[in-house]
């Protein structure tokens, strides 16, 4: 299998700013296992859209798959509450 690039959107940064350091790691730990399988047990396809989620304790990370270009990219991470806006 490729190993898949990782694009961060620049509004990624801001997302993180409102969550706890050690969730933070957590998170981009999750966000760096993409690379290997962009498709990891508990993601979900999201309706209506060309979007995937993945679960890190409270929050969501939103990401899109380009498998043509072997990229995965993180659109947003936020509290679930918030994630799908």
């Amino acid at each position: 299998m490729a190993r898949y690039e990782l694009i961060y959107l620049p509004s990624m940064t801001r997302d993180l700013r409102g969550i706890p350091r050690k969730e933070v790691r957590r998170i981009l730990r999750k966000t760096e296992a993409l690379r290997e399988n962009p498709h990891p047990v508990g993601s979900l396809k999201l309706s209506g859209r060309d979007r995937y989620r993945i679960r890190q304790g409270d929050c969501r990370i939103l990401y899109s798959v380009n498998d043509k270009f072997v990229v995965v990219t993180i659109v947003k991470i936020a509290h679930r509450r918030d994630a799908h806006r």
